[in-house]
């Protein structure tokens, strides 16, 4: 073999071996990826199926029950326009509370509740992460423009 033959053959070797390295790469970075989505966002279809995604807004008062076996814990999730149902299995944060702000990452059930994986709560009672706080604000401006639109029809 010419040496020229050679170098384009190690050249080549090159090229492949960082592609599929790239690809390696690119295949675990989109599987890590996880998508924050409001109540809303999850009333209306727009989550993943089967896919871990986050969900955010603030724990509904009252709505916290707590399961038998001291882990499991049931609550709702609101954005002020739509409720979801939460399950989760394990300690929550010490700040969680009723009527404060959430993030929890799972996945959304066939029977329309999410089940978390992770639970994080807001770290003081000015902070709300600002995916949640963006989505509760754009819940009560859609609540606002729909009921300003009911008044208006004949």
């Amino acid at each position: 073999m010419k040496p020229r033959h050679r170098r384009f053959l190690w050249i080549g070797a090159g090229v492949f071996l960082l592609a599929a390295a790239v690809g390696l790469v690119l295949n675990a970075f989109q599987s890590n990826l996880v998508f924050f989505f409001s109540p809303t966002d999850v009333a209306e279809h727009r989550a993943p199926q089967g896919r871990a995604f986050r969900i955010g807004g603030m724990v509904v008062e009252k709505s916290l029950i707590r399961g038998s076996d001291g882990l499991t814990v049931r609550f709702n999730v609101t954005d002020t326009a739509q409720t979801v149902p939460v399950v989760y299995t394990g300690i929550l944060p010490d700040l969680f509370k009723e009527g404060k702000g959430v993030v929890a990452q799972g996945k959304i059930g066939e029977d329309g509740v999410f089940h978390a994986t992770e639970v994080l709560a807001k770290h003081d009672e000015n902070y709300m992460p600002p995916e949640a706080a963006a989505a509760v604000n754009q819940a009560q401006s859609r609540a606002v423009m729909d009921k300003a639109a009911k008044t208006l029809k004949p």
